[in-house]
């Protein structure tokens, strides 16, 4: 078994579903203590802490990070995965729906590792992991608002580990492609042809599938870990091809 976590605390928002939850089992099985912040956080497997944490609210953020000092003893990685998605052009969502999506999926980051910060500087092996998005290099059609979050993301990730590395803090990003999550999945149910649909986004990808939450999970894992030790202001694709790859239509 792989323990090369061994003595880490790692804190992942969004940690009671999706990739999120599965990241936090990963680190877990490789030998870390793993605080899921999460609103909702009622079954949790009994290995992993969870506080109940609403990113949208300071507050309650820097409860959650107090509560996980207290429980642990200090923070060596933070996973910013709790996010929303969106749908539509320019003009289908309004100020308040942008000012909501924008204060979950930027600002959400910027209060947990705001709050985690004095910790990760007392740590010798710190690192914090965002998870982003293809839709921050790609343009996706009816992405928007989303996309101009991720993107946000990509470039706070970017100054964060320029601002930070000096300090022993690396700092990266993950960026998924379409991945099988229940987010992704309640889209997909909600759609007038959902198995349809599910063959499209499948076939946006050159793997010819969808990204699973356990790929992401991995990848999280290796930024976070000491074997990513010279890795920062790095952002890693887990997409099944869609960012690198530019295939010729299906046949040729």
């Amino acid at each position: 078994m792989t323990t090369d976590f061994d003595g880490l605390v790692a804190v992942v928002t969004g940690g009671a579903s999706g990739i999120g939850l599965q990241t936090a089992r990963l680190l877990a099985s490789r030998g870390a203590k793993v605080a899921c912040l999460d609103v909702v956080i009622d079954g949790l497997d009994a290995d992993l802490f969870g506080v109940r944490a609403d990113v949208t609210d300071d507050d309650s953020v820097k409860a959650a990070i107090e509560a996980v000092v207290l429980r642990f003893g200090g923070i060596d990685i933070v996973v910013n995965n709790a996010g929303i998605g969106a749908r539509g052009d320019v003009a289908a969502n309004d100020d308040a729906e942008w000012r909501h999506v924008f204060d979950l999926n930027v600002i959400g980051m910027v209060r947990v590792s705001r709050a985690a910060l004095p910790h990760l500087r007392a740590s010798s092996h710190a690192a914090i992991v965002n998870v982003g998005s293809i839709c921050s290099w790609t343009g996706l059609p009816a992405r928007v608002l989303y996309s101009a979050t991720k993107g946000a993301v990509l470039a706070m990730t970017l100054a964060m580990a320029a601002d930070h590395v000096r300090e022993g803090i690396r700092v990266n990003c993950v960026n998924p492609g379409t991945a099988d999550t229940p987010w992704v999945g309640r889209l997909l149910d909600a759609a007038a042809d959902p198995a349809a649909e599910r063959s499209a986004l499948e076939a946006r990808q050159p793997l010819g599938r969808l990204v699973t939450a356990d790929e992401v999970a991995q990848a999280i894992a290796y930024l976070a870990s000491p074997a990513a030790a010279s890795t920062t202001g790095t952002a890693l694709a887990v997409d099944g091809g869609v960012y690198g790859l530019r295939m010729p239509p299906s046949g040729k």
